[in-house]
């Protein structure tokens, strides 16, 4: 098995409960073909650099993942069909790192600097 991340962001004027049952849809996905998934971060509603399907903001996830291709293919596949979906983004990794990611180290250093 491989290690992969993989970043996707929905619309931003979707709820959060909807967001957590796509989440969670898509870790089923993974486990029901023997992966798993080593880190789901959610990131927040952040602006997007451009509107993309009329949609100035979205909601970023992260999944770490240790799966097999046919896992990840699977996955992507429901990705692409789904409308919620704006973008998304796969990259294979060496190994995953442990602890939160870049963003959330960036994010709680922003917090922490202006209490």
């Amino acid at each position: 098995m491989s290690f992969y991340e993989v970043t996707f962001i929905t619309r931003g004027d979707q709820p959060k409960s909807e967001l957590q049952k796509l989440t969670d849809r898509m870790v089923e996905i993974i486990t029901s073909r023997k992966g798993k998934v080593v880190k789901n971060e959610y990131w927040g509603v952040r602006p997007l650099a451009y509107p993309i399907q009329k949609s100035n903001k979205g909601h970023y996830t992260l999944l770490a993942l240790d799966c097999s291709t046919e896992a990840l293919n699977e996955l992507e596949r429901n990705i692409r069909i789904s409308e919620e979906v704006l973008r998304s983004l796969t990259v294979r990794v060496d190994e995953i790192e442990t602890g939160p990611s870049a963003i959330l180290r960036a994010r709680d250093g922003e917090t922490q600097d202006a209490a």
